[in-house]
């Protein structure tokens, strides 16, 4: 018997759904930043066993769109919300999630839900188990586990109660493939990772990140990537005096990139204005945001 399944993860920004598919994958694959919209992709990670294959899925933050480019984000959770043979439903101590919509779907679904608790490790026991009973009555088919993705508090549990749960299916996935992203994706991932936790206010919001040009020798890869920025004014704060600060995240990201390859990288980074790229369809879609 073999069992396979899709396992989404939902959740309102910054509540650890990345840190949480990254500690379960057991692989750095999404950016994780203190910042709000940091995941603005949805991206798989696969885990393998010899009777089992978990396709986890991380996706945004839920938000009221005030871009096209938020309503594209929203677009990836109505996928995962309709594809799921799982949900794990991730909010935080004292989290209301207030989105009846979603949590209706879910209800509606008929499918396993494992609700988690998570950053129980920022709270105190009783919270906790108030935070437990208050959820086991809102959403009584749901099994509650409290967690800290960080520190990796309670994920056995929450794979165990995966794999009793997961369907019997084969594989869809070969068993030796992480995730369904490409190496491109990543290394714009990671200087995007850069720009989030270098720059403040709006700008790391106003960037997107395309790879270029990504040529692999025996000894080195040579990356060439876009910056693209809304505003002229961004894209004078993003190089910073006399290029400093787009140095530092060139170098940053390098060695990022070079962990991940395992390859020594030469990496060049340039920066374009798009004005206003963030409500154009056209761009949003060049830019991948399309399921």
């Amino acid at each position: 018997m073999h069992k396979s399944g899709f396992v989404n993860i939902i959740g309102n920004p910054n509540v650890g759904k990345s840190t949480l598919l990254n500690a379960l994958v057991g692989e750095k694959l999404a950016i994780i930043t203190s910042k709000a919209q940091t995941t603005r992709h949805r991206l798989m990670g696969i885990v393998h066993g010899e009777d089992f294959q978990i396709v986890y899925s991380d996706t945004p933050g839920i938000v009221d769109p005030h871009y096209k480019l938020h309503e594209y984000m929203m677009k990836f959770i109505d996928s995962a919300l309709i594809d799921a043979d799982i949900f794990l439903l991730v909010i935080e101590v004292n989290d209301k999630f207030n989105h009846p919509e979603v949590l209706d779907k879910i209800k509606n679904s008929g499918l396993p839900i494992i609700l988690l608790i998570n950053k129980i490790d920022l709270s105190d026991q009783e919270t906790v188990v108030q935070q437990i009973n208050e959820w086991q009555i809102k959403l009584p088919m749901a099994e509650v586990i409290p967690i800290s993705a960080l520190n990796h508090f309670n994920l056995e549990q929450v794979f165990n109660t995966l794999l009793e749960k997961l369907p019997e299916n084969p594989p869809y996935f070969p068993k030796d493939e992480l995730t369904d992203k490409s190496q491109r994706f990543f290394v714009s991932e990671i200087i995007r990772e850069k720009i989030l936790l270098f720059y403040k206010k709006e700008i790391p919001y106003s960037v997107e990140v395309v790879v270029e040009s990504f040529k692999e020798s025996d000894k080195i890869i040579k990356i060439f990537a876009l910056i693209f920025v809304a505003r002229e004014s961004q894209k004078a704060i993003i190089i910073g005096h006399g290029g400093l600060a787009l140095k530092k995240v060139g170098t940053e990201a390098r060695k990022d990139i070079e962990d991940f390859v395992g390859k020594q990288v030469f990496l060049e980074l340039t920066v374009k204005v798009n004005k206003d790229w963030r409500d154009k369809d056209l761009q949003l879609k060049r830019f991948g945001y399309q399921q």
